[in-house]
């Protein structure tokens, strides 16, 4: 089988499958177009978000058997169509649910503990003891939504703390012994701070509103380690600005391209987004919740097994 490898991924990849006798192929620069006019001469492709696999790219893929997608989430390729040409989607969600988990911890206890506010303000000449008092995590009430391989993660990590954690999913059945999951209304009712751990679908995009966030009964801190497009940023800000989100943390956001390199390219930058950047409680990371150095390596492993395991017997 012939596999073409759109992104670079670990080594690992390409080693391991030319071992088990696949052919494998090299294209990090060509256009979108250029590739489609070869791809109907391979089995299977390797991607991370390079570009959208839609259904034009789809319909010229006349062998192709598989795509994996070295990452979580599906949302870069038309998954309906795919699965009507009978191709396999190899994603591996388990591969970086550790890194989002830490990522996310380590966002929560900084803004809890106004690590940015401090180290700022000393780098700035300011000691400011009383002014930095934080709030701790025992006793406070930690909403998931979401209760899938990242939002696992986050409620494992979260053990050690004295902390209540709870789920919201919909699919029922999904609470274990690190979170009890709730209805929604209690959700609401309870949650001191809540994580997103959702995919991108239909149902997840712009989830996060006005209407949404004022059902709280509480003021609560908010972290996002999943995608931008499910919050609406705009009205994440005006709670930020009244005081019904106390803090965020935002690994993803609504304004990211396919390609995040050029993000900061022209000059105009949203309004909600420029808030976002002058905001003490605020953090904001480059989409690298799941980008460790050890998720690179698990990623790469999880697709070559699954791709073994498929096409290797």
């Amino acid at each position: 089988m012939k596999i073409l490898h759109l992104d670079t991924n670990h080594p690992l990849m390409l080693s391991q499958l030319a071992a088990h006798g696949f052919e494998n192929h090299e294209d990090y620069t060509s256009s979108k177009q250029e590739i489609e006019a070869k791809i109907a001469n391979y089995d299977g492709i390797i991607i991370r978000s390079r570009f959208t696999i839609d259904q034009d790219f789809l319909s010229k893929a006349k062998n192709l058997k598989f795509i994996g997608r070295v990452g979580a989430g599906l949302e870069n390729i038309d998954v309906a169509y795919a699965q009507s040409k009978g191709i396999t989607l190899i994603a591996a969600p388990e591969g970086n649910s550790n890194a989002v988990g830490e990522h996310a911890l380590g966002m929560l206890l900084s803004l809890l503990n106004r690590f940015k506010i401090a180290n700022n303000e000393i780098k700035n000449g300011k000691w400011l003891r009383e002014e930095n008092r934080g709030w701790e995590l025992d006793g406070k009430t930690v909403g998931i939504i979401g209760y899938g391989n990242m939002g696992k993660s986050f409620a494992k990590k979260l053990r050690g703390f004295d902390c209540n954690v709870i789920c919201y999913d919909i699919l029922p059945n999904k609470g274990d012994e690190n979170a009890k999951q709730v209805t929604l209304v209690d959700f609401f009712r309870q949650a001191d701070i809540v994580s997103l751990h959702t995919p991108q679908t239909p149902q997840t995009i712009g989830m996060i509103n006005q209407t949404f966030i004022n059902s709280f009964a509480k003021n609560f801190w908010f972290l996002n380690t999943a995608r931008g497009k499910s919050v609406v940023t705009a009205h994440l800000v005006q709670a930020l600005q009244s005081g019904k989100v106390l803090g965020a943390g935002l690994d993803v956001l609504e304004y990211e391209k396919a390609s995040f390199e050029d993000f900061f390219s022209g000059d105009n930058l949203p309004e909600p987004f420029k808030y976002l950047l002058q905001a003490d409680n605020v953090i904001l990371t480059p989409h690298i919740a799941g980008w460790s150095l050890e998720s690179k390596e698990k990623l790469a492993q999880i697709i070559v097994d699954k791709i073994i395991s498929l096409f290797n017997n």
